[in-house]
Order: C-alpha cells, then structure tokens, then sequence
C-alpha cells in the first residue's frame, strides 16, 4: 500500500511537472524540457518534501547553475583552489528569495533592511550515494538550514536528506548530521567566493543554523514569494501549498 501511495505521488509530481490541468502546458510539457526553475514543481508534499534540482556535485572543479532565461545549466566559474562543495548543491523549483525570506531572516538574525537575493531557494543534499553529475531532479526532505547573509542579502541554505537514504534518510533535524560535514559545508559558503591574495567584494557570513520547523517555513515563504513574482504560472504550482 504504501509503494502504490508512492507511485501515485511519483505520478502527480509528473503531471505538475507538466502542466497539471492545463492542456497547453502539459503539450508543452510533452515536447520541451522543463525549465528546472519554473517547469518543474516544488512537489505535491511540500514543504515536508521537496523536489531538488541539482546544479553541483561534490567531484566538481566547475561552480555550475542554471541559466536563468534558458533553463540550461551553464559554467559560472572555475571552483578556487581547493574549494569543493561537500554536498549536492541545487535549488527548489518555484521558490524565490524575495520579502518574506528577508522578512523571516531580518527577525531570526535580529537585522534591519534584510532583502531576499532574488534568486531561487538553494539546498544542499546529504546523501551517501555518490551521484557522477549535476542537472537531475531528486526528492530530498528538508532537516533545517544555514542562516546565510551575502552581501547584506538574505541566502538562505536549506539542508536535507535524500529520501529513502540508507545513511542519511533517518534524519529528521540538523543536529543529528555530523560535525565533520556541517563544519566544511560552513567553511565552503564562507570561502567559496574568496581566494589568497584577493579582496571579497560581498561579505558571506552565516549568522546561525537553524532546525527543520524554521527550514519549513523558509521553504513556504520563498514558495510565496515566488507566488507573487511569477502569477502567471499559477496553473503549474502545488494547489494545497
């Protein structure tokens, strides 16, 4: 019974993923790829569970992510000198960084003139299956958060877990991820930009690391947000969300 409530769930991401109720979407859905950020849904569980579109893996030398307009993933920039993601780093589709993300950081953090970064929520997945490249969608569950400032903006970094994970799948809040991980997941976000020798222009700094409830309603309010941004697409977003 509960494979055949997993399949149905399956089926429904698919039938959001192109275009629910909307015979011209879902003709689209058909003949084009998605655009990961818009095409495809944040998923029928959310925020509980979650679809992730992953930009980057941890065998990368190249920061990837996608091409805002195009959908396609294109080559940021050279990852610098030994800077490596630990984790598999993405987005969640339909969500937006905008002034209820900002809102709920300006009141975590205890900061005045928060804005959201304008950009899609990012997540990083734990997972103890080695996953060779980037440009998939997986199904993670969020377990908390990095409460991350880039250059005054709100940058919320989302944790999760892949779902069904031998090593990782039980997890239910941050606290329970290991030190080690956490500890070089912290360092990668606060050198990623910088090099020896160089001058950081945006100031990254992480204020504090937050458990799964907080991480849940980050995830609502970037959903909301992105609501508001983009209204024009309601057709393909989650209807209970």
């Amino acid at each position: 019974m509960k494979e055949k409530t997993r399949q149905s769930g399956d089926e429904e991401q698919t039938r959001q993923r192109r275009g629910g109720g909307d015979p011209f979407q879902r003709l689209l859905g058909l003949m084009f790829k998605a655009h990961p950020w818009h095409g495809v849904s944040i998923g029928e569980e959310a925020p509980d569970v979650v679809t992730a579109y992953i930009e980057i893996v941890p065998t990368d030398t190249v920061k990837y992510e996608v091409d805002k307009s195009s959908g396609f993933l294109k080559v940021d920039r050279p990852q610098r000198f030994s800077n490596f993601c630990p984790v598999y780093y993405g987005l969640i589709p339909q969500t937006y960084s905008g002034e209820r993300v900002a809102g709920i950081f300006a009141k975590r953090a205890r900061r005045k003139g928060m804005v959201g970064d304008g950009d899609p929520l990012d997540i990083c997945v734990l997972s103890e299956k080695s996953i060779p490249h980037s440009d998939i969608l997986l199904t993670a569950l969020p377990i908390g958060g990095l409460s991350l400032a880039d250059g005054g903006e709100a940058d919320d970094k989302i944790i999760a877990v892949m779902r069904d994970d031998a090593v990782y799948g039980d997890c239910t809040d941050i606290a329970q991820c290991p030190k080690a991980l956490m500890d070089r997941l912290r360092h990668y976000f606060l050198t990623y930009k910088s090099a020896p020798g160089t001058t950081q222009h945006n100031k990254v700094e992480i204020t504090g690391v937050y458990g799964r409830e907080e991480a849940l309603n980050v995830i609502r309010a970037s959903h909301a947000d992105y609501r508001e941004k983009h209204p024009e697409l309601s057709s393909l977003w989650p209807k209970h969300l």
